[in-house]
């Protein structure tokens, strides 16, 4: 028999997912905003992106670091979960690697503003260290599969990768002429096995 308090139970845990749903949308928003606007971009921008109010913003974010911070943290972690998914559903390691490696990118080009924003405060190096701890090893896994299959040179290290990468982006802000993924795409392309005659 049905308690009085099941459907009170029952409204709090959609308003909690109803909540979730909200600040996952406005982080994906953040960081859409961020890649293009800017870090300083105006939070009017963001909501607006998100469709949810500014005072929900302020609700989930009081100051504009605590949104950098968390847009930080939910673009590890989705560039972290995708790497098994894209070894998953790809056609071949090495287009998984190339898949994880574009998502990789866009994180970084947000990231740079998001650097710039965070390194007054004292729990960058803990951020940064939580970077490292998320995501060398997603790219590891996707190089040593590639290795594996044959289709890259064995050798590479997750972390000079991705710190290659990481130098390559540098500039893209101040020079629009300048297009990191070409050069990302040539140091992959240098990675490939050589075929046999």
């Amino acid at each position: 028999m049905p308690t009085s308090d099941q459907p009170v139970k029952a409204s709090s845990r959609s308003k909690r997912a109803d909540a979730l749903r909200n600040q996952q949308a406005l982080l994906t928003a953040a960081a859409e905003v961020f890649a293009t606007s800017g870090i300083d971009a105006p939070i009017r921008e963001i909501a607006t992106r998100a469709g949810v109010g500014i005072g929900t913003i302020y609700r989930h974010f009081p100051t504009r670091a605590d949104l950098a911070v968390a847009v930080y943290r939910h673009q590890v972690e989705a560039c972290a979960e995708a790497g098994a998914t894209l070894l998953a559903d790809a056609d071949s390691p090495l287009a998984a690697l190339r898949q994880w490696v574009d998502l990789f990118v866009d994180f970084l080009v947000t990231k740079h503003g998001l650097a710039n924003t965070l390194q007054s405060d004292s729990g960058f190096d803990a951020l940064h260290a939580y970077f490292l701890d998320r995501l060398v090893p997603v790219c590891s896994q996707l190089l040593d599969a590639a290795v594996a299959a044959g289709e890259i040179k064995p050798g590479t290290h997750a972390y000079e990768l991705m710190r290659g990468i990481g130098n390559l982006c540098i500039g893209r802000d101040s020079d629009p002429r300048y297009d990191p993924r070409r050069l990302i795409a040539l140091l992959l392309q240098g990675l490939r096995q050589p075929q046999s005659p």
